[in-house]
């Protein structure tokens, strides 16, 4: 979820990404609503006017999350659309897909626990409006655009699986690996 840390990164991309794993870690220790910029900005060891330079409220932090997930989400999709159509491209996919929720398990859980504030965002109102046209697209990827609904609901609870799934057991497994693989086998098995 975090598109920082890749070669060539920014300084300013580094800086955003810290913020970032700070808000989240201080919005798991304390609740979204009780962590304030100045906190933030105080774990962090910088000035309040520095963060600001980031993000002017916590809200734009929350937005930078799911920003930079569907970023993650669209270059999958965009480079899923590339491959040859068949299992080995729907694994891959689906792998892909598994790991990019396993890496933004803290951020689904923080969303998740925090479920009443963010849906007072006007960016929590639209998060599965913005999830959904993707959805359709992964869809067509994993089924084919002209698949019989049978197929075209297969791979919607494929989809739909991993990310509760994952969300679930990650709190509850010492070995992502092995829940990566029970994910990624049932997922495949869902869409045939």
């Amino acid at each position: 979820m975090h598109g920082a840390g890749s070669a060539g990164a920014t300084p300013r991309t580094d800086t955003r990404s810290r913020v970032q794993k700070v808000a989240l870690e201080l919005f798991a220790e304390q609740g979204y609503e009780k962590t304030s910029l100045r906190e933030i900005a105080e774990r962090l060891g910088v000035t309040k006017a520095a963060l600001y330079y980031h993000f002017k409220s916590k809200e734009d932090i929350v937005h930078s999350f799911t920003d930079d997930y569907f970023a993650e989400f669209d270059a999958l999709l965009d480079s899923a659309k590339d491959q040859p159509p068949g299992d080995q491209t729907r694994r891959a996919i689906l792998e892909r897909y598994v790991g990019l929720v396993l890496e933004g398990s803290a951020v689904f859980h923080f969303l998740e626990q925090n479920r009443a504030s963010m849906e007072g965002m006007e960016s929590g109102k639209d998060r599965f409006a913005r999830f959904r046209d993707r959805l359709d697209t992964f869809v067509d990827l994993l089924a084919g655009p002209a698949a019989p609904m049978r197929d075209r609901v297969r791979a919607t609870a494929a989809i739909m699986s991993v990310g509760a799934t994952c969300i679930f057991f990650l709190q509850q497994v010492d070995d992502q690996e092995k829940l990566r693989a029970i994910v990624l086998e049932m997922a495949t098995d869902l869409i045939g």
